[in-house]
């Protein structure tokens, strides 16, 4: 998983994949979700439903309910809210996963999601009457990434104005800003605002991260081959002192040694088996 901050001047929109993995399991969760939301809903309590109450994100029930910060994703109001956000996620998030693959594609998205639930809750402890539902703030997720990797691609807002990506995310999250500052509005900006932030980092920082793992993996595995290339080196030597020495035995015997040596024959001879007996 990797993502670039330039793309090719002029580029239009992608021709998305009908449906790749990742995103046919999201969406369809999604739908299957909504769907029982619907049927379980008692028409005598128009304002009370199981499905929210038992996977939507609150304050008062997150515990012991502790999986709400990752069900709510897949809780939503009505058909519209559902339609936009998985609409919004196929179309851009397809190619994402394309580039990244499944496994990349669905932390990078439970990342952004999750993350900006986690903030919502911080921010609402005190409102247990406030339930946190939807996939937006992980679709937005899905926006910015879109936007880094893919900068000067052109969409059509509302399917008519050509705009470019970075120009369409920087857009909403100026909007996502200012509407967040209407405390009575229904709609979380601040889950929003919170996935674009996380994703910013997870994106400008986690492979930097992974860069650093793996430059200390690759010195410590270079430390250890030169450890290793030095004992053999030493070993070498060694063997290359007795062999010198076990030639002379072969001409004068043992006995026409010098004490020096002879010293030196026990003395490397019990190295070379010490280090064969730690190998």
């Amino acid at each position: 998983m990797q993502y670039q901050f330039q793309s090719e001047q002029g580029d239009f929109s992608f021709r998305p994949r009908i449906f790749t993995a990742a995103i046919k399991i999201l969406i369809g969760a999604n739908i299957v979700i909504f769907l029982l939301k619907i049927i379980s809903q008692n028409p005598a309590t128009p304002f009370f439903n199981p499905v929210v109450d038992l996977f939507g994100l609150s304050s008062s029930a997150v515990w012991p309910r502790i999986w709400q910060p990752f069900t709510y994703l897949f809780i939503h109001k009505d058909f519209l809210h559902v339609f936009f956000n998985m609409f919004v996620l196929w179309m851009f998030g397809s190619e994402l996963e394309s580039i990244w693959g499944r496994k990349a594609f669905l932390r990078y998205y439970f990342t952004t999601g999750v993350g900006a639930g986690l903030v919502w809750l911080l921010l609402n402890l005190s409102n247990a009457n406030h339930t946190l539902a939807g996939a937006s703030g992980a679709v937005y997720g899905i926006l910015l990434a879109f936007g880094m990797m893919f900068p000067n691609r052109t969409v059509y807002l509302y399917f008519l104005f050509p705009i470019k990506v970075k120009y369409l995310v920087m857009f909403l999250v100026a909007t996502e800003f200012i509407l967040s500052m209407n405390t009575t509005s229904d709609i979380s900006h601040i889950t929003h605002l919170s996935a674009v932030a996380i994703g910013f980092i997870y994106l400008r920082y986690f492979w930097r991260w992974k860069d650093i793992r793996f430059s200390i993996r690759k010195y410590v595995s270079e430390f250890g081959l030169t450890i290793q290339h030095q004992k053999e080196t030493r070993r070498a030597k060694l063997q290359q002192e007795v062999d010198q020495i076990l030639d002379k035995i072969n001409v004068v015997g043992y006995d026409g040694l010098s004490k020096e040596e002879k010293e030196t024959l026990y003395a490397t001879s019990r190295k070379l088996y010490h280090n064969r007996q730690k190998d």
